[in-house]
């Protein structure tokens, strides 16, 4: 995991993004003091220590309705949480779930009762577990924002002041504008940005996923692609960039934009960042 600090070092950004285990399997191989060590070396050498992210496996759904699988995401779920605070990793980023053949209303329970045993189980902790919007697939949820607001509102209900203060929401460009809501210029952005904040509150928003999109707005297909290479454009990104509650608060902005090289040899990591950064206006 050390090598992807090292990584984002050589590639001149300021956060990165990792997953502490292989997302696609539920064996947890236990992390070592060897890679703790390192890892925290590394972190507190470039003084990143308050804003490295980690995403959770995507096998986890706390929604589920199928006891077996809840209790195993839960399991899991749990085992992230005590990976990230060992490592001193900041903010865990998940996808809330999806409540398959139940309803919407049972799977936010679902999610808010496993949440009641995490935070029970791991109190005092510091990294804050964030709940990411999706694009909208299937039975998922999170699509919209009331969605993300009201689940958050039903943790915090069941854990009180530990839910409050560790329970936050990641917002991701491409889930949003393949969920319906418009990122496609300055104006767009900024109106469905007011939008967030109405319902979910910029305060809670402690991740952002600056992703630009294959698929149309509203297809609710999750297809991420270079920035301002997609159905979002550079003007949607400068709306993000720009928007003066985003400035204000330092928040790790994570590019899960695709990887490699161009026919130059430059890393597409590189090249985005670019056209992030020129996008920045000055104050």
């Amino acid at each position: 995991m050390a090598g992807a600090l090292r990584e984002a070092k050589r590639l001149r950004l300021d956060t990165v993004q990792i997953f502490t285990k292989n997302q696609q399997q539920w064996r947890v191989p236990p992390l070592t003091d060897e890679a703790c060590e390192e890892w925290t070396r590394e972190q507190s050498a470039l003084g990143w220590g308050g804003r490295t992210v980690a995403h959770a496996s995507y096998l986890i759904n706390l929604a589920s309705p199928d006891d077996e699988l809840w209790e195993k995401s839960v399991s899991l779920m749990e085992e992230e949480i005590r990976r990230c605070e060992a490592l001193g990793v900041a903010f865990l980023v998940h996808h809330p779930g999806a409540f398959t053949t139940s309803t919407l209303d049972e799977g936010l329970g679902r999610i808010a009762k496993a949440y009641a045993r995490l935070l029970e189980r791991t109190r005092g902790f510091r990294t804050v577990s964030c709940l990411e919007n999706t694009a909208g697939g299937g039975s998922t949820i999170g699509r919209e924002f009331a969605e993300l607001a009201r689940l958050r509102e039903l943790i915090v209900d069941r854990t009180g002041t530990e839910g409050a203060a560790r329970v936050g929401i990641c917002f991701d460009t491409c889930h949003a504008h393949a969920a319906g809501y418009d990122m496609s210029s300055y104006d767009a952005a900024n109106r469905s940005l007011d939008e967030f904040g109405r319902v979910c509150g910029f305060e809670h928003l402690r991740v952002l996923h600056l992703n630009d999109s294959k698929a149309k707005m509203g297809s609710r297909l999750d297809r991420h692609e270079h920035i301002g290479k997609g159905t979002i454009g550079l003007e949607g990104f400068r709306g993000v960039l720009n928007r003066p509650e985003l400035r204000g608060v330092p928040r790790p902005m994570i590019m899960e934009t695709p990887k490699g090289e161009n026919e130059a040899g430059t890393s597409h990591d590189t090249l985005n960042l670019r056209r992030l950064r020129k996008l920045v206006e000055e104050i």
